[in-house]
């Protein structure tokens, strides 16, 4: 029987992101980390998530790297919703997952922690196994199991109006302090990408409203 780890919409990790007008792609969203400048230290205030630990091993699968030194990238995500609990539902389901997930600003948790939501040393299932981007690893393939997920709690979605949901200041600075943490401690980690940038075809996510320069510049000079 295929594992559901290796069959193409296993790592679906949330509802389609619509298009919407703007000058910035975030299918270009990529910059990479030089080793010559890994922090010494970076720590991460988190929280596992609540009653994650009976979730998290029915859909993460045994890395087939190793699970330091097989580190080469971390995907930006977005939810596609407006709440934690929502996005802890495709994990539920055993239908995605993500290593860390940012919540909103109308959460409790915002502006305190991000919660933790599946253990490092294992593959998430937070993007499609046939995607790959030349500019990612030479571009190999089965990028879950080389990479740490992040979903940032947002609709990542324009309304009617053409308005799109805000990032919040803390969110990007959060997510800017998990890609320190992971900086510092996996001695390979190279790229930061966009979910759209692995998977152009069918996602948009962070979204054209994630301050991208803003966020690269917080990880590279905090």
């Amino acid at each position: 029987m295929t594992h559901p780890d290796i069959r193409n919409s296993a790592s679906d990790c949330c509802a389609s992101h619509r298009q919407y007008h703007t000058d910035r792609n975030p299918a270009e969203f990529q910059f990479d980390l030089d080793p010559e400048k890994r922090p010494e230290r970076a720590p991460l205030n988190e929280e596992w998530f609540p009653k994650i630990h009976s979730i998290w091993p029915r859909c993460t699968s045994k890395r087939i790297y190793d699970p330091m030194l097989g580190i080469r990238t971390i995907v930006i995500h977005a939810t596609a919703g407006s709440s934690s609990i929502g996005a802890v539902s495709v994990m539920r389901a055993g239908a995605a997952s993500f290593h860390w997930l940012v919540p909103d600003e109308d959460e409790r948790a915002h502006g305190a922690f991000v919660w933790a939501t599946a253990p490092e040393a294992r593959a998430a299932w937070h993007v499609k196994n046939t995607c790959a981007h030349p500019d990612v690893w030479e571009g190999r393939t089965r990028i879950n199991h080389t990479s740490l997920g992040i979903e940032i709690v947002n609709r990542a979605v324009s309304n009617r109006a053409g308005e799109t949901d805000p990032y919040s200041p803390w969110q990007v600075a959060a997510t800017a302090r998990i890609v320190r943490y992971a900086w510092a401690k996996y001695p390979n980690l190279r790229h930061v990408v966009s979910h759209a940038r692995l998977d152009p075809n069918r996602r948009t996510d962070p979204g054209a409203a994630f301050p991208w320069e803003r966020f690269e510049a917080m990880v590279k000079n905090p």
